[in-house]
């Protein structure tokens, strides 16, 4: 199915950082495998002079998600620390960029890039209807964006050929796309995309 992208577009990166990387503390198998990928897509965008999201995690140490204050996982893109960097091979655009920081407080958990944080009203300010998203996890951050994009209004365009899962559970990856689609994302490659 071929996708046209348009002025009413805007592209949602989600947490391309080194923790979430094969070497990282809390690893996506083949993570770094997205990041070429996501490459051509932010070309795309940035061509058209779209907006390009980046979203991130930026935790403090005393993360309510970390297993030592209560949460599930090892303690992983720590504010300022190499972890929570983005992947160095990532090509950030220089205009029309924006990072949004998501889990910033010790208290609150986000696995949307919506949660907490402004993305909501950069996208409307910029009569942004339509998001495409890629990145990682599948089956966490990536999910959960796109369908707080949905729950919001925006329509949902997923990036299949530009996501990895963590697959804690065998199938959760599979299982995300499933439901993402089911909730009325569109699922594309980058060859579907037209300028």
């Amino acid at each position: 199915m071929k996708v046209k992208v348009s002025d009413v577009d805007a592209l949602i990166v989600v947490d391309v950082q080194n923790d979430f990387m094969p070497w990282g503390a809390l690893p996506v198998p083949e993570g770094d495998k997205v990041v070429p990928i996501l490459n051509e897509y932010i070309s795309i965008f940035e061509k058209k002079g779209l907006p390009v999201f980046f979203t991130r995690d930026w935790h403090p140490e005393n993360h309510i998600s970390f297993k030592g204050h209560g949460g599930i996982w090892p303690p992983h893109c720590v504010q300022n620390t190499e972890g929570a960097m983005f992947h160095k091979d990532l090509k950030m655009p220089l205009d029309n960029k924006f990072i949004i920081s998501k889990g910033t407080s010790p208290d609150f958990d986000a696995y949307s890039g919506f949660q907490g944080t402004v993305l909501e009203s950069l996208l409307r300010e910029r009569g942004v209807r339509r998001v495409f998203v890629g990145g990682v996890a599948t089956d966490y951050c990536v999910k959960n964006t796109v369908l707080g994009a949905i729950d919001l209004g925006f329509q949902a365009v997923l990036l299949l050929d530009a996501v990895k899962g963590v697959d804690a559970n065998p199938g959760d990856s599979e299982r995300a796309i499933d439901l993402m689609l089911s909730r009325g994302a569109v699922g594309v490659e980058l060859g579907d995309l037209t300028t």
